[in-house]
């Protein structure tokens, strides 16, 4: 979502469009107000359990006392808070929400606190002029969970900036098996691990990205003895991160819950072969040719044996949305809307 709001952002500014961006900041440390290639981003102190939620009073006071001072307020995710505040706080604004729908909760007590969400949530897709998933699958997940009319959602899927990814150079002697994300238990991170004893030798597992169940899978690892084979990478440049992409030999995402599944664009993009659990909007990249699919529940001998055939195939004939697509199509929206 982060990497969404970003570009889309940046390319609503260069068509003339003035764009502010209301974030939170947990850690109270980050400056409040700054301005990011042309883009005001003002942030607001904020109460985050488990890298959750991200309730900010003055957010929402914010919201309540000046949005009538926008034309549009495009809210996202809803996940978290920041959504809802722009729900209450609409005045004669217009409200468009991308949802970044899951559909779930990603812990337990997330998946008890979802169902008396929804009550709140539901307020949301009521206010909005417009609801923009950005999936098939997320679109079915709204219309059915919460009684949308379909003319009021539109699809608009996520891009990607295929410029970046042109001049990258493949690499390496050692195989790579590659992760991009947060470290959430829902994310599957641990069944890679898990499939590792059973690959060759070579092979490797990068790790890329933080979050809450980073010590677990850190303690997983060293449990199976995989120190030397499994590396934890995180906080990288756009610029390492995409070599990374290129370096790889197979990327996985073994997620039960995406609502697009944006780092499976960016590794095809890269030249680099992946496989997804089959489930959620992963199904949608699932090609047999350059994408794999694996059941879930997941089985270690499986995924090994999908791993040791899909790990270093060639990628073809890759055809993926630009963000600048993107971006037009939201700006005829906020027009229109």
């Amino acid at each position: 979502m982060e990497t969404h709001v970003k570009e889309i952002s940046e390319r609503l500014v260069r068509k003339g469009i003035e764009i502010n961006v209301l974030t939170t900041d947990p850690s109270g440390e980050l400056v409040k107000e700054e301005v990011i290639n042309n883009v005001l981003i003002k942030r607001f102190k904020s109460w985050a359990p488990n890298e959750a939620y991200f309730f900010s009073k003055d957010l929402r006071y914010y919201l309540k006392r000046f949005s009538d001072t926008f034309d549009v307020v495009h809210a996202h995710s809803y996940h978290a808070f920041p959504a809802y505040y722009a729900a209450l706080g609409k005045g004669t604004n217009k409200l468009i929400f991308t949802a970044h729908y899951h559909g779930t909760g990603h812990t337990f007590f997330r998946k008890i606190l979802l169902g008396p969400y929804r009550f709140l949530g539901k307020k949301i897709f009521e206010k909005a002029d417009r609801v923009i998933c950005v999936s098939n699958y997320e679109r079915k997940l709204v219309t059915k969970h919460f009684k949308i009319e379909e003319d009021k959602i539109i699809l608009v899927p996520n891009g990607f900036n295929l410029e970046e990814f042109k001049y990258l150079k493949k690499k390496t002697a050692q195989r790579i098996i590659l992760y991009v994300g947060r470290l959430e238990k829902y994310k599957g991170v641990h069944h890679l691990i898990k499939a590792m004893p059973k690959l060759d030798p070579d092979i490797v597992l990068e790790i890329v990205g933080k979050g809450p169940y980073r010590n677990n899978l850190i303690k997983m690892a060293s449990k199976l003895g995989l120190e030397r084979r499994v590396r934890f990478l995180h906080d990288l440049s756009r610029e390492e991160l995409l070599q990374k992409y290129a370096e790889a030999d197979l990327f996985a995402l073994l997620s039960q819950h995406e609502a697009y599944g944006i780092c499976v664009g960016e590794a095809l993009a890269s030249g680099t072969p992946c496989i997804v659990a089959n489930t959620s909007a992963l199904t949608e990249w699932i090609d047999n040719q350059n994408c794999f699919g694996i059941e879930q529940p997941i089985n270690s001998d499986e995924l090994a044996s999908s791993i040791s055939r899909t790990i270093g195939r060639s990628v073809k004939d890759v055809k993926l949305p630009d963000w600048n697509e993107t971006a037009d199509k939201l700006a005829k929206l906020y027009e229109c809307t």
